[in-house]
């Protein structure tokens, strides 16, 4: 740990001239932070397996308005050594990530100078159904809409299969998730749309708003918890 944070306070005095100097002397130092990133990791790390341990990808950390104003400026250098200093801590303690690293910083009245608070989330990443629209025209249109990390995807008949594999239709890069895991179908009525999850023999099964379910409907503003990774389903009434 010792060595991580040796080697980012390196490599960020080569980049701490002038201004960039001044702004670092505000109550919280960069090498502060650093370790605050390294310590939420060790503490938020997830065992899946003997060997792999699962660890946030995504952090946000918040400053009092008078620290973020100073730092604001070189907030993207400090981000990419910041990113760097993770990898480096990640790779260093075999560590397993589900997405891309993302660090940013948030200010917040809540804080005073000085104070910081570091939260982090795993994000995996998730490749779109193939050929699917992702505009915001087809999202409004859409009966059926999942948001998976942030991102939406609207849905049609008949559904999508889930899982981590390549067969998937959506596929989400979470090892806690099955190759193929879940399917979510969607049934043209009368009534409307019916959306239907089901668990396809999956390892760790299928989560539907805190209960395990082998198959079950849904409706609007549904969690799916599929391993680490929570789906929240959309139907929007259109009027």
């Amino acid at each position: 740990m010792a060595g991580v944070l040796q080697r980012f306070e390196q490599r960020l005095e080569g980049a701490v001239t002038g201004a960039f100097a001044r702004a670092f002397r505000s109550a919280v130092q960069p090498v502060e932070i650093a370790a605050a990133l390294q310590r939420e990791i060790d503490n938020s790390a997830h065992i899946l397996s003997r060997e792999r341990m699962l660890v946030p990808n995504d952090f946000t950390v918040e400053l009092s308005p008078t620290d973020f104003e100073r730092l604001a400026p070189f907030s993207g250098t400090l981000a990419t050594e910041l990113t760097t200093l993770v990898q480096e801590h990640v790779t260093e303690q075999r560590y397993t990530l589900t997405g891309p690293l993302k660090i940013e910083f948030l200010q917040t009245g809540e804080l005073s100078t000085g104070r910081f608070r570091v939260r982090s989330r795993t994000n995996s990443a998730v490749t779109p159904v193939r050929g699917q629209r992702m505009t915001e025209t087809a999202i409004r249109s859409s009966d059926v809409v999942i948001e998976v990390n942030g991102m939406k995807h609207p849905l049609s008949p008949p559904g999508v299969v889930i899982g981590r594999g390549n067969e998937a239709d959506l596929k989400i890069d979470d090892p806690g998730i099955s190759r193929r895991h879940a399917e979510i179908t969607l049934s043209e009525g009368e009534a409307g749309t019916t959306v239907t999850v089901t668990d396809l023999d999956s390892t760790n099964g299928v989560v539907l708003n805190g209960h395990k379910v082998r198959s079950a409907e849904v409706v609007d503003g549904s969690e799916i918890r599929l391993g680490n990774t929570v789906i929240v389903v959309r139907m929007p009434v259109v009027s």
